[in-house]
């Protein structure tokens, strides 16, 4: 570091140029810039890229496709009614019938789980005919008892950080509180369900983003599976019509019309404790300096640009998803030729995830196997919001397909091996897509105007490159229980709102936050909130 951008000291502190820096145009940043500046206080937001945004975005993925995919982040739940509220944002959030479809991995008779939202007794029959007539109702009540800590958890994410103990009390059913919170989540969904798929399709809420077995007594698997049971108090994900980019398009327009300052392609080289901060744009080296900085990136990434050493216990980001975005003619027959197809599409499609595939894929992936049949799930946003689609491509029949795969941990890829292991990951996607329908996907796909099929693959190296997200860790790192431990130091706005850093003017406002992860503004919302109780 040389003396010109050195960090000043107390007794030379910079007269500040802005009440508030934001490092970061993510959906958190612009969440937070909104808050702040519709208080009053002067804002301005640094963002690397030439749109903001971040990972929930919308993009024409494919040449001459007018096709809006939401590329990276695709489906909302975490984030509150009382955010959109606040802040008067136009967003419509659709709900989607069906929950799930599920075929039995290798079933002669290609027998499959479909949950109906809105249809009870025909969920039972689907049951039924896949032998897991007793987890019917067991499935129910396995989801009545998360709802229970949903109902209670949810109202506490927008307000400071509850203890434990608090939340313990709060929860109020001991059993309940130590199967989710002290023990392995493997051990709940064991005890509560019998069938390996139906079990499967309760696991894959604690494994989305984490690497982690269903086991692991670090709970890393408890947390996520938390986090994706208690949004909005029930637990449902819904796809944000007109894309994702349709919630970042609002938070930045709220955010300027509040008066932030929101500037794109300035990258930002250095972040002092004085508030001081140094980026470049234009090919030229810029300064400001905020009474508080909040960081809108992964807390690696903001200790870089501090010059800090690793917060010591802090485990490296590690992200474990492989995503595949495709444009398809239509949608494919299926093997079970008993649903329709726009049925099974319609909600989450399993592929490959019973309880079973799902610990046997972890395991071989920390020895380093690819599973020949990736675990991965599907998501059709185009049968739930056509509006993605040019109304043309639309009226053919067109769909989009979202796949995630579970289980490609970053530990596998390097700069070298990046493009070839991409082509392995797509290849096992397709492979295990294939396996359960009736035709190769491959035949459906559309191609842009170069004559290239319309597919895109995105590893954990991808997104750290294009994001910055260390790992390809899309929480930004390991997830936090969204309550404070008992013996937690509590007696700052930001320590209680859990968005403190080691530096007093620096708080985290991103999904690296307390709290943090999905799009949920959760981060943004609790950083403005410590600031202004500062």
């Amino acid at each position: 570091m040389n003396d010109a951008t050195a960090p000043l000291t107390d007794e030379a502190a910079p007269e500040p140029t802005h009440d508030v820096v934001i490092v970061g145009g993510g959906h958190n940043g612009l969440t937070a810039a909104a808050y702040l500046a519709k208080a009053g206080l002067s804002v301005i937001v640094l963002e690397r890229l030439s749109v903001v945004g971040g990972a929930a975005v919308s993009a024409q993925a494919f040449d001459g496709v007018d096709a809006w995919l939401s590329r990276y982040s695709y489906l909302v739940s975490l984030l509150p009614q009382r955010i959109i509220d606040d802040l008067g944002l136009r967003l419509s959030l659709a709900r989607r019938r069906y929950s799930s479809y599920t075929p039995v991995p290798g079933a002669a008779d290609a027998a499959a789980l479909l949950i109906d939202n809105n249809d009870a007794d025909a969920t039972a029959a689907s049951f039924a005919r896949i032998g897991a007539a007793d987890d019917a109702d067991a499935f129910t009540a396995f989801y009545e008892s998360t709802g229970e800590l949903a109902s209670a958890l949810w109202p506490t994410v927008t307000e400071p950080l509850l203890t434990r103990s608090e939340a313990r009390a709060l929860i109020g059913d001991d059993e309940l509180w130590d199967a989710i919170i002290e023990r392995p989540i493997g051990e709940f969904i064991e005890t509560r369900l019998a069938d390996d798929l139906v079990r499967g399709v309760a696991a894959t809420d604690a494994l989305i983003g984490t690497f982690a077995s269903l086991d692991d007594p670090g709970l890393a698997q408890n947390r996520c599976f938390l986090y994706h049971v208690i949004g909005g108090g029930t637990g449902d994900w819904d796809v944000p019509v007109g894309g994702m980019g349709s919630v970042t398009t609002e938070l930045a327009r709220v955010a300027r019309e509040a008066g932030a300052r929101i500037v794109t392609g300035a990258e930002v080289t250095s972040v002092f404790p004085d508030g001081t901060v140094d980026y470049r744009r234009k090919k030229h080296d810029r300064r400001v300096v905020g009474r508080h900085v909040l960081a809108n990136v992964a807390p690696d990434v903001l200790d870089g640009l501090i010059g800090d050493a690793l917060e010591p216990g802090r485990p490296r980001a590690e992200g474990a998803q492989v995503k595949v975005n495709l444009l398809l003619k239509r949608l494919p027959r299926l093997r079970d030729s008993t649903v329709d197809p726009a049925a099974a599409f319609g909600g989450t499609f399993h592929i490959n995830e019973t309880y079973t595939q799902l610990e046997e894929a972890y395991a071989g992936a920390v020895r380093g196997v690819m599973p020949e049949l990736i675990p991965c799930e599907i998501y059709c946003h185009s049968l739930t919001d056509p509006s993605i689609l040019d109304p043309e491509l639309a009226a053919t029949g067109a769909q989009t397909i979202t796949v995630f795969g579970l289980h490609t941990p970053d530990r596998w890829l390097n700069d070298e091996n990046n493009d070839a292991t991409r082509d392995r990951l797509q290849a096992a996607v397709l492979a295990s897509l294939n396996s359960v329908l009736a035709e190769p996907i491959e035949d459906l796909l559309l191609t842009d105007a170069n004559g290239d099929p319309c597919i895109e693959t995105k590893t954990t190296r991808d997104l750290e490159r294009a994001l910055n997200m260390p790992g390809g860790n899309i929480f930004h790192g390991p997830l936090s229980w969204p309550f404070a431990e008992d013996d937690d130091e509590l007696a700052t706005p930001a320590q209680r709102w859990g968005v403190a850093t080691r530096h007093p003017r620096i708080l985290l406002c991103g999904a690296g936050a307390r709290r943090g992860g999905a799009v949920s503004g959760l981060g943004g919302h609790n950083a403005a909130m410590a600031v202004l109780e500062s």
